[in-house]
């Protein structure tokens, strides 16, 4: 098997360096990309030292799976040059997530969707992932109708440099800031660029792919999307309306059967999600679940994961895993 990570250098590539060797894929050789500029470099994985070679080199290897991670020009670029030489290719990028051509997957709601035939697959939005994991069994059960989300970001999302810049702040450092405002002590309703839409360009993912993960483009959905201080992971206040009443111990048991959920709905306790404590999981957390009570058939609901690692890294490593039991095998 031999799997190639395009990208292997970034914040997500390391973490998916980190995913496959803690899942054990059974990859025996491994092709580790990146940028002309850092070929040559050096990359561990399971106890041996790699070489970063060029995009160009790791097509005409011709591997079984290429992991992509280097943004939506790399992906648009190259993606179809794997393909053509019968690689899988599953792109971490916003570049195909929208083509009808291309599923869009999270391995525990459509998997169902990858074919033999289908050569370039799409990870989700980070955002999106975590969302459609603990909707799509009680979208199956009631039928969703509407959607309202607002979702409270991690600076990891936008990468190292962001990162950085809250570490700066926060030791009175002047640094290169990646967001137009201060973002420790702060917060500010900006993902991506704006729309003429007045929406911003995270937002339409949430909308845009929701509706193709689940399948049900008849779903409205409103989404406002908010950067935080943060490190560990986003999280998401998520109100649902159904189609038809439920009860919230259906809803309960129904999440707890969940493969890749943790409920953790104690509030009286004190226990609710939260992202310090979701870093470095690779579960969904849902809580704060109660019955809306302002409109018929209404249910807020809070969920938090990694965006590193469940929303980017894992997602990925685990449709690769789908790859391999169920296609290349």
């Amino acid at each position: 098997m031999v799997l190639a990570l395009v990208g292997a250098t970034g914040l997500v590539g390391q973490v998916m360096v980190k995913v496959l060797e803690e899942r054990n894929l059974p990859v025996s050789t491994f092709i580790p990309c990146a940028s002309s500029r850092s070929v040559g470099r050096e990359v561990m994985f399971k106890g041996n030292v790699h070489n970063l070679v060029s995009v160009e080199d790791a097509v005409d290897a011709a591997p079984d799976i290429v992991i992509f991670s280097a943004g939506s020009e790399a992906s648009k670029k190259f993606a179809p040059m794997f393909a053509e030489k019968g690689s899988f290719v599953i792109d971490n990028s916003s570049a195909w997530r929208g083509d009808a051509r291309v599923p869009l997957v999270v391995p525990e709601v459509n998997a169902h969707t990858i074919t033999k035939d289908t050569k370039i697959i799409a990870n989700p939005n980070c955002s999106t992932i975590q969302m459609v994991l603990a909707l799509a069994p009680i979208h199956k059960a009631f039928g969703i109708c509407r959607l309202v989300i607002a979702t409270y970001q991690s600076v990891t999302g936008t990468g190292v440099k962001a990162v950085q810049q809250l570490n700066n702040e926060r030791a009175g450092i002047q640094g290169e800031m990646a967001y137009p405002h201060p973002i420790d002590l702060n917060c500010f309703p900006h993902g991506g660029i704006f729309l003429d839409n007045g929406y911003s360009s995270e937002e339409m993912k949430l909308v845009d792919e929701t509706r193709k993960i689940l399948e049900s483009p008849e779903i409205k959905i409103t989404a406002t999307v908010v950067r935080i201080p943060v490190i560990g992971g986003h999280s998401e206040a998520v109100n649902v309306e159904f189609e038809k009443d439920f009860q919230l111990a259906d809803i309960r048991k129904m999440l707890s059967e969940t493969t890749g959920i943790v409920v953790e709905d104690n509030p009286g306790e004190n226990m609710y999600p939260m992202p310090k404590f979701a870093e470095g999981r690779d579960e969904v957390f849902v809580g704060r679940l109660r019955r809306d009570h302002s409109v018929a058939y209404g249910l807020d609901m809070w969920i938090v994961a990694d965006n590193l690692r469940k929303g980017a890294a894992t997602n990925a490593v685990q449709i690769a895993q789908h790859l391999m039991d169920n296609i290349l095998a």
